[in-house]
């Protein structure tokens, strides 16, 4: 699995990994069921912390990319629908977007809540 870490980024690490780790089971590059590598090794890997990689993994398990079965490791969950996937995929293009930019990520995460509030009907 190929991530990349720039640390002269203003954008975290593990927001860094969450988001490319988002942007590959958006795309289909990890496919529903793959498993990623343990916490430990996989910040090993990145040269990162294992609370960096850790904090991205829980995120990306509440958001429901992912679930963790115990000891028996990490997966890209089942069960999202298609709308699901065709807006993760959609997020993933405009954080690539804001970082391409130079947005900082509240920033980008205040535009989407203001379109969000918008968009809402009444």
């Amino acid at each position: 699995m190929l991530i990349e870490i720039d640390p002269g980024s203003a954008v975290p690490p593990y927001e860094q990994v969450r988001g490319q780790l988002a942007a590959m089971v958006g795309d289909g590059r990890l496919p529903v069921g793959t498993r990623l590598p343990p916490v430990r090794q996989f910040a090993a890997e990145l040269g990162l912390a294992a609370n960096t990689v850790a904090r991205a993994y829980r995120e990306l398990e509440a958001a429901g990319l992912l679930e963790t079965r115990g000891r028996h490791g990490t997966y890209v969950a089942p069960g999202r629908d298609d709308a699901t996937d065709r807006l993760q995929r959609a997020a993933a293009r405009y954080a690539d977007e804001a970082v391409r930019l130079g947005v900082p990520p509240d920033r980008a995460l205040a535009l989407v809540r203001a379109a969000l509030d918008a968009a809402r009907p009444g």
